[in-house]
Formats: C-alpha cells, sequence, structure tokens
C-alpha cells in the first residue's frame, strides 16, 4: 500500500515502529513523515510516502518506546463497494482519515473521533474492516473486545483500512451481524495448531537515501486464524430458538444444533447422543451453555426440554472440522461443484476455512465432495441399476445400434458393450478394413476397464466404431467383447486388427473373424521385449535396440528387415533370439499378409482415452453418455468440415500424393512387356500396373502409388488419382460420417412403456477403487512414447 487517501492536504500523522538490531546493541526508530503529493482530481487527495528520516541513540532525537500494539486505521467514508471477478471487494471513492490506535485506545473514544471526523451521527454508523488475506468479508467492530481484536488481528501490518458505513445505505457485501461478544469467534470444535494468514501488503517505505525498507521485520507475529461469517450462515443464528422447540428427527436436530454453533462460532461436546435423546454443551469448560433434547412420548418428533443459552467463555480461538460431516460439507459445496466440476479438496478446504472459520482435512472434503457429486449426478449404484432400460432406449433411438449388457450369477456389473448405428455404418461404408483394439483403465468409484475399437478414416483420423465398459481386462472379456462387435459388424470381408498379442486376442481374432488378420502392435511388442531381456542393458542400448526393432517392422523387403535384425544381433544375442520367436509375420511389413496401411501402433484407442478422462468420475450410464455425445460432435464436426473440401482426395492424402510426385522428375521409365516398366533412380524397380505393384513395396503399404508407380503413369497418361485406394477419396470420407448419433433424452430418467429388461436387476461390481489419489495419465514406457512421435513423423513424412 504504497499511497493513503485523504481528505485535504495537511500532514495527519506520524508513524512510529520501533526495531531492534541484535547484534548493534542499539535500538532504532523509524519516523515516517507524509507530505501531500499534487492531485488533478479535487474530490480524491492523496498522500505519498515520500522520505524516512532514521534516528537512532547517537541522534538527539529521545523517543519512549510503547509496550502497547499500535496501528495505524485509515478510516475511509462516502465511498462505494464493488465486487470483483474473484468475488472480492473493492471500495471507490470517498474521504479517508488516519487515527492512530493501540491497545489503550477506548471503542467510544475511537467512535467518537470518527464520528467527528466525518461528520456522522455515531448512531447511524458501523466500523467495518477487512481481516488478513480475506478481502471478501467484512468485521464489524462494534465494543472494545471487537477493537482489541482488530489490532491484534493487524498486529503485523502498519495499517488497517476501516470503512465506517451508514445503516440506511444499501451497500451490497457481506457483513456479519454477530453479537458483539462473538465476533471474532471461528471454532467449531477441536484447538489445532494456528495457520497465519497472509499478512497485509507492507507500506512503500524508502530512507533518505532512497533505500527501500521493508516495514514487515521486527514485527509482531502473533495473529489468530479468525474468519469471517459468511451471508449463508448469519441465517442460521436463530435456527434454534428455545424451550419447546420440535424436530422431525434427531438428524434434524443434530443438523440445526451444527449449523447454529457454526454460526455463533462455538463448539460443542455430546453428553448424551441416542436415537431418542441428545445433551450437548460448551466444549469450554466452566461455560453453563447447555441443551437437552429428547423425544416426545408415541411420536419420532425431537423436542427441546431444558436450555441455558448463556455463553460466558471466550470460546476457542481456532477450528477444525470435527463437527463438519460430510452431508454438511456437501450441502455446502453443492452448487459450486455444478459450476465446477473440476472444483479440487484442497481447494474445498481452503473455501471452508476462510467462508466458515472451519479446518477440515482432505479426507473431509474429499468424502464430501464424493456426497455433493452423488447428490448432483445421482447414485453410482442406482446408473447400474438402470442399465437395462438405457440400453433398451439407446437402441430405441438409434435404430440399427446395439447395446448389450451381462451380469455375473448373483446379478453384479459384468460387462457392457455399445456400437451406434452411425459408427457401424461409417466404417463399413467409408473406412478400411482396418481395426484398431485397444484397453483403458477407468479411475471411477467402481474402476472397471474401457475396451475400444477404432477405425482410421480416409484422412487417417480416428473413427470410433464400438466400445465396451467391464470389470477387468480378461481373455474372457476380450472374447466377449469381439463376439459382439461380430454380430453388429455387417461385413463378410477380411479386417485386419492392430492388437496386442497378449490377453488371448490372438485366439479371439482367429476364431471369430475367420480370415481375418491380427498385426501385433508394436508398442506393446517394444514394451515386452524391454521385461524379457534379462540382461544389464543401458539406457542407450535399449534405445539402439528399440530404433532397430521398428526399422526392421517398417521395412518393406526382406533383405533389408534382415539388415536391421543382424543390427540387434550385435548388441544382444538374447534380443535377436527373442524377436525372431516373436513371429515377424505378424508385425513386421516385410512379412505381414493383411494390409495394414502403414499402422504398425494400436494407439488409436487413446482419443477414447481423452474422452473418458473427462467423465470416468460419473456414474456407468452417464459417462457412456459423454462418450455418445463426444461421438456425435465428432461426426457432425468433420462432416461439416469435408462438405468444404474441392479435392479428389482427402487433404492428408492429396498432400502426401504430392510429395511421392515431386520426386518423380530423377527417374526414368522404361517400358518391358506389356503394364510390366522398368523405372531407373537411385535404385531400379520394377512396376506391374495391373496388380497396382512396385518392387519397392510403397505401393502396396501405403495403397497410394510411390514414385515410381506415378513416374509410369504419367508416361501412359494417366492419372494417379485412378490408382489411389478408394478408402481415400473425399467421397468415402463423406459416407464414413454420413449417419448420425441421434439425442437420447432424459438419461435418468426410467422408460414410459414397458420392457422385460426392466426386470433384470444389475448391481455394482465388488471391485472399489483403492484409497489414493488416481493416476490421471496412461502409463507407459518411455522409449515406447518416444518412438510414437518418431514413427508419426516418418509416416508422415
Amino acid at each position: 500500500m504504497g499511497r493513503i487517501k485523504t481528505h485535504d492536504y495537511k500532514v495527519f500523522l506520524t508513524l512510529i515502529c520501533r526495531r531492534e538490531r541484535e547484534r548493534r546493541k542499539r535500538r532504532v526508530v523509524h519516523l515516517f513523515r507524509f507530505t501531500p503529493q499534487k492531485n488533478p482530481n479535487p474530490h480524491k487527495s492523496r498522500f505519498q510516502v515520500p522520505t524516512l528520516c532514521l534516528v537512532n541513540r547517537e541522534n538527539s532525537v529521545s523517543c519512549q518506546f510503547m509496550a502497547a500494539k499500535r496501528v495505524i486505521a485509515v478510516c475511509q467514508s462516502g465511498g462505494e463497494f464493488e465486487t470483483g471477478k474473484d468475488g472480492t471487494l473493492l471500495y471507490n471513492g470517498g474521504d479517508a482519515h488516519a487515527i492512530d490506535v493501540d491497545d489503550e485506545t477506548k471503542f467510544e473514544d475511537f467512535k467518537t473521533e470518527v464520528a467527528e471526523m466525518f461528520n456522522l451521527s455515531m448512531n447511524t454508523m458501523s466500523i467495518k474492516y477487512f481481516l488478513p488475506g480475506n478481502k471478501k468479508t467484512l468485521i464489524t467492530v462494534s465494543n472494545e473486545k471487537d477493537l482489541k481484536r482488530m489490532i491484534k488481528f493487524h498486529g503485523n501490518s502498519a495499517s488497517v483500512d476501516v470503512f465506517i458505513i451508514m445503516e440506511e445505505e444499501n451497500v451490497a457485501h457481506d457483513v456479519s451481524n454477530m453479537p458483539a461478544s462473538r465476533s471474532s469467534r471461528t471454532t467449531l470444535s477441536e484447538a489445532v495448531a494456528p495457520v497465519d494468514p497472509p499478512l497485509a501488503a507492507p507500506l512503500d517505505i524508502v530512507d533518505a537515501n532512497n533505500h527501500h525498507i521493508d516495514a514487515s521485520i521486527d514485527m509482531p507475529t502473533e495473529i489468530s486464524s479468525i474468519l469471517s461469517l459468511s451471508k449463508s450462515t448469519q441465517q442460521w443464528q436463530n435456527t434454534i430458538t428455545g424451550v419447546g422447540q420440535r424436530f422431525t428427527g434427531v438428524q434434524e436436530f443434530r443438523e440445526t444444533l451444527r449449523k447454529y454453533a457454526i454460526a455463533h462460532q462455538f463448539a460443542f461436546r455430546y453428553k448424551k447422543n441416542d436415537s431418542h435423546r441428545v445433551t450437548v454443551k460448551c466444549k469450554v469448560e466452566g461455560c453453563p451453555w447447555r441443551i437437552h433434547a429428547s423425544r416426545l412420548s408415541t411420536t419420532q418428533l425431537i423436542c427441546i426440554k431444558k436450555m441455558n443459552p448463556t455463553h460466558t467463555c471466550e470460546g476457542t480461538a481456532l477450528a477444525t472440522g470435527h463437527q463438519a460431516t460430510r452431508s454438511w460439507v456437501a450441502s455446502i459445496i453443492k452448487e459450486r461443484l455444478k459450476a465446477f466440476p473440476h472444483y479440487k479438496p484442497k481447494d474445498i478446504v481452503t473455501d471452508i476455512r476462510q467462508e466458515f472459520g472451519i479446518q477440515l482435512n482432505y479426507y473431509q472434503a474429499w468424502r464430501g465432495k464424493e456426497i455433493a457429486r452423488e447428490q448432483l449426478q445421482g447414485s453410482y449404484k442406482y446408473a447400474y441399476s438402470q442399465l437395462p432400460l438405457f440400453c433398451d432406449r439407446i437402441m430405441e433411438t438409434n435404430p440399427g445400434s446395439l447395446a448389450t449388457f451381462s451380469t455375473k450369477e448373483d446379478s453384479t456389473f459384468h460387462r457392457l458393450f455399445i456400437a451406434f448405428h452411425a459408427s457401424l455404418c461409417g466404417f463399413v461404408q467409408g473406412c478400411r478394413p482396418l481395426l484398431f483394439l485397444d484397453s483403458i483403465p477407468l479411475n471411477s468409484k467402481y474402476q472397471g476397464t474401457l475396451l475400444a475399437a477404432t477405425a482410421a478414416d480416409g484422412d487417417d483420423g480416428v473413427f470410433p466404431v464400438a466400445f465396451s465398459v467391464v470389470d477387468a481386462e480378461t481373455d474372457e472379456n476380450w472374447y466377449w467383447f469381439l463376439l459382439q462387435l461380430k454380430s453388429a459388424l455387417s461385413t463378410s470381408c477380411p479386417i485386419t486388427f492392430v492388437a496386442d498379442i497378449q490377453k488371448g486376442l490372438r485366439e479371439s481374432i482367429s476364431e471369430i473373424f475367420k480370415g481375418s488378420y491380427h498385426g501385433y502392435c508394436l508398442r506393446y511388442l517394444t514394451e515386452q521385449l524391454i521385461r524379457d531381456l534379462k540382461g544389464q542393458f543401458s539406457h542407450e542400448m535399449k534405445r539402439l535396440m528399440i530404433d532397430d526393432l521398428h526399422n526392421a517392422a517398417l521395412a518393406p523387403r526382406p533383405e533389408l528387415f534382415q539388415t536391421y535384425l543382424e543390427s540387434i544381433k550385435k548388441i544382444s544375442l538374447e534380443a535377436y533370439n527373442w524377436v525372431i520367436q516373436s513371429e515377424p509375420q505378424n508385425w513386421a511389413n516385410a512379412y505381414f499378409q493383411g494390409a495394414r496401411y502403414n499402422h504398425i501402433t494400436s494407439n488409436f484407442g487413446e482419443l477414447f482415452y481423452s474422452w473418458v478422462s473427462d467423465a470416468h468420475e460419473l456414474p456407468i450410464t452417464q459417462m457412456v453418455d459423454v462418450v455418445r455425445q463426444k461421438i456425435m460432435e465428432l461426426i457432425y464436426t468433420r462432416r461439416a468440415t469435408s462438405d468444404q473440401w474441392l479435392t479428389r482426395l482427402t487433404p492428408c492424402m492429396e498432400d502426401r500424393l504430392a510429395n511421392e510426385g515431386m520426386k518423380v522428375r530423377t527417374l526414368q521409365v522404361l517400358l518391358t512387356t506389356g503394364s510390366v516398366f522398368e523405372v531407373r533412380g537411385e535404385s531400379t524397380e520394377i512396376v506391374d500396373m495391373d496388380r497396382w505393384d512396385c518392387s519397392c513395396k510403397g505401393w502396396q503399404l501405403s495403397a497410394l502409388p510411390c514414385c515410381h508407380a506415378i513416374a509410369v503413369i504419367t508416361c501412359i497418361g494417366r492419372s494417379p488419382y485412378d490408382y489411389c485406394s478408394r478408402y481415400f477419396t473425399t467421397e468415402s470420407y463423406r459416407l464414413t460420417y454420413a449417419e448420425s448419433i441421434q439425442p437420447i433424452p432424459d438419461v435418468e430418467k426410467p422408460l414410459q412403456k414397458d420392457s422385460s429388461s426392466a426386470l433384470v436387476t444389475v448391481t455394482p461390481p465388488p471391485t472399489r477403487r483403492p484409497p489414493g489419489r488416481p493416476t490421471t495419465k496412461k502409463v507407459g514406457s518411455q522409449e515406447s512414447v518416444e518412438h510414437r512421435i518418431t514413427l508419426r513423423m516418418t509416416l508422415a513424412g
């Protein structure tokens, strides 16, 4: 606070602070002289601190040190409060005066001097101030104790801003209307170590040599962890009215009593607490406050029979959340959680402490958040019971879709499969017969795993086809997932699956999708290699082996594949033997019989992971519906984008074709026989136009003409577009996104019509999320992450 408002251009005050320097064993007194600064605005005048005179024991000036705490009360009146975006109150306009106050200052004298300064009536004005670090709520000064507390709270500050409010003014801000004896009490239960609030900003003070001095040095450090009451808390002050008051039950009485204690800021303890009687007394020994309530005969009503409303204690100075129950915390934060779904427990702890003076621990805040989320989003248990009706509604609103589930013998949830008609139709009509299988761990209350089948659209974008929520990733669940996928797809053409070698997928794919191909995901293969190597290999050696493995997978011809394997053999014979036994015919381009279009990893499922990570805390039906909304949004956006395309191929494929065309100018084409051509350049390749084949294997692997094929196509006067896969055309891309996913209205409400599925009982799985903070990112080896990036760059080039 470098400037202080004032009413005129006179010097009002001299600030005196004491400093003790043990090194010199002498005392230094700092004299702060404020001089007026010219201000073009006659309605707002300010004082600035230009100089500081230091006077020590050797100087002729003498000063007597005062033991009492002293602060400068900067009194302001006539302005208006404005609420900032973060909820803080800002005071603008008006006049200001400064008064020197200490522990000996009488409240009546202070109030009289303030009234005379501003020419106000003492009966119609109230005195307010902010606590250090809290600019959202004002505290009222109404008696001697309040004034002393204000001085104590600002013992670490040189000044305190005091606001003079006229009672007839309608000022929109939070004002504590607590009784005078309770205006500074914060505790609700056990006392704990105090938490020092942020100190007020010190004055910007300079000495005669223009050196800055920290005014906070050697200032008193005692300050109470005191917090003001919020506006909502004030409404709880009269929840307990006295003897004869009735409640519907013990639970209502306890909740009401808790609010009453929070509002009046005192701690209590139960002497008797059962289903028909409750006796409570003040936690401070010797305080006579007491209340007793019991059940009225033959009813469930609870009535207050005895009550002593008098407090003789000062209350404890600190607060914990011992009496702040989880349900109470939930009721307080529910609306905020609704507006801010990612409201963190640590922020809840801070807000509750600032607004109610209650110190919660992390677990109390977390449990309160869980209850509030369940109240807002619905019960997790209830969501599982709604799965039968939910599946019926999906297939009713999206004909042609498949939504099915299964339970275990004890009716607990086992697995759920969802495939929307728009996704199934888009895959069959516009996508390559290529599916990526991947799994994603869920951090929901009941854990589980999401299994995903995704495709690549004509622009190499991720296209969701089907997904499943299962209790665990097992061979049996993958088999069930593929079985449902097979029944949902209306195609008989062979499909290439890029998936992990583990989890029984090899057997399941070959059995369910006969005639299809299984390309092992190189990411999982790489991780397995690193795990199986028993030797002590450095990070550099592992990196080199992984480089060679990836290059071997991408090698188009067997001789080049063998070259990279020899490089691995030079590093480790064990790694070489492992690669030979890993069935290269299922992952190496040189031997793979299916069409992978140069896709060698199954990480297309990461799109699902990003979606689910935002919804994993929702009940299962709402989580699935969030995924549905994401797919619906994706289809609509990409359809609208493709409507603007004017090219024959999708933008990504146009770029790749153009890059190959740039290499043609250095090539020479020679006709051999019929449709077979010889192309010479850095190497000599043979191009068979009838079979769409080039000896470099680039045409077959990518389904786009390589530079050798483009050279021949140009020579015979044809267009390269005529020799591109139909899956890369803009027309096929638009067919992929031609169908729409329809909304599912009132997901939480049961169907109106009768359904046999409604008779099926589904309960949550027995697995529960373990204690501790769940992981938010999928864990993978650093090597595989690095090489995924390298592969993407290689394929894009």
